[in-house]
């Protein structure tokens, strides 16, 4: 195939559900499977003539990519690849898909991620010796029980410490996020991208949005002594999937030319694990410098995967005028983080607002960005068709 231009023409994903709960006892293949099938009937597309299929996963281990793939009806020919990284692998896939294409290897892929905290194996590590128990291993802990960076909560304790965040103004932040996103299901602004994978009224909705007031949040005790993080004001673990069907110029204009979006910029890189929760913030301000966006105002909607009221504080601080367009539907800190899929679905929400918004026009942007464990952040500009 020669090089194609690609376009994301579809994206879904399933609600996110707690720990335990909406979607306890469903595996990643359960939650992707039905999002992939759902995506390519929106355009048209039947799912034998899918060439690759990409997914972001952390949890699952081996390459869930290939049962998803096997399960929701494609071809035994298309290539699956499973990719890890952390919250950012969502996004990662979705970009590696779009060039995937633009390459001229595929001229139509499946590409998001999905993950499940509810489902997923346990990590455990081999005792030392013969005198020591086996025990269970956190997401980013190695094998001799020593961090290799600072943990996910101490690196967030440290931002606030460095940034002056006390604990009632994350309060208030994440307070803010739930009120967003209880208004935003009320006004139905998640219909057309939810799948119900059951005829079920849960089934549609964000399983975390809640409505907590202050004192909730005020009750939650802090996750380490005097710190400022609890489960109030950090994203709490979901269950989740999100998909994006990404196509060539071609298939593209075969299909009628649908309104699409495509990547028209992206930057990865690392930074110091010491400062991964300002991570998202570099990205944007990169991916802007490299676009000729330094101010921002041509973006009509910023969102990230936040893992805390910490990092959405500090990135929104250096958005300036832009912050108000930051996360708008509230963000992970109320529908919760589900592992592999949280950048798939700021994808898929902002797929929202630039495609299924009927205010939105050709030419509309937004940026989507991610950080990941230990100082690893990815952002992309995305441009409506």
């Amino acid at each position: 195939m020669s090089s194609s231009k690609s376009y994301i023409i579809a994206a879904r994903r399933v609600a996110n559900g707690r720990l335990g709960g909406l979607h306890r006892n469903r595996r990643v293949e359960d939650l992707a499977a039905p999002v992939v099938i759902r995506a390519l009937a929106d355009v048209g597309i039947e799912p034998d003539r899918v060439d690759m299929l990409i997914l972001g996963n952390t949890l699952a281990g081996g390459n869930p990519a290939r049962l998803v793939a096997l399960i929701a009806g494609l071809p035994d020919r298309a290539a699956t690849l499973s990719i890890d990284r952390h919250t950012a692998s969502g996004l990662e896939a979705i970009l590696a898909a779009t060039r995937t294409i633009a390459c001229g290897e595929a001229e139509i892929a499946v590409a998001g991620g999905a993950d499940s905290f509810s489902t997923a194996p346990w990590r455990i590590a081999k005792p030392r010796t013969i005198f020591h128990m086996p025990r269970f291993l956190g997401l980013n802990q190695v094998d001799d029980g020593e961090r290799g960076d600072l943990s996910a909560i101490e690196a967030m304790e440290s931002c606030a410490t460095r940034l002056g965040l006390s604990r009632s103004r994350q309060d208030e932040y994440a307070l803010a996020c739930h009120i967003k996103a209880g208004l935003a299901r009320t006004a139905q602004g998640f219909v057309r991208e939810i799948v119900a994978i059951k005829s079920k009224p849960e089934e549609a909705r964000d399983e975390l949005v809640g409505e907590p007031d202050i004192d909730d949040m005020e009750s939650y005790p802090a996750f380490h002594g005097e710190g400022t993080l609890t489960a109030g004001n950090t994203s709490l673990p979901a269950d989740g999937a999100a998909i994006v069907v990404a196509v060539s110029e071609r298939i593209w204009r075969d299909l009628g030319a649908p309104p699409a979006i495509r990547i028209a910029a992206s930057v990865s890189f690392g930074v110091s694990p010491e400062i991964e929760n300002e991570a998202p913030l570099i990205a944007i301000r990169r991916l802007a410098e490299r676009t000729r966006l330094e101010t921002l105002s041509g973006v009509a909607a910023i969102a990230f995967a936040e893992t805390s009221a910490v990092q959405a504080l500090a990135v929104q601080a250096g958005l300036g005028e832009a912050s108000s367009r930051l996360n708008s539907d509230g963000g992970q800190l109320a529908r919760g983080q589900p592992g592999g899929a949280a950048s798939a679905v700021v994808v898929t929400r902002l797929f929202t607002d630039l495609v299924r918004d009927d205010r939105a026009r050709s030419g509309s942007r937004a940026i989507a960005a991610a950080g990941a464990s230990g100082g690893q952040t990815i952002a992309a500009l995305l441009e409506r068709v």
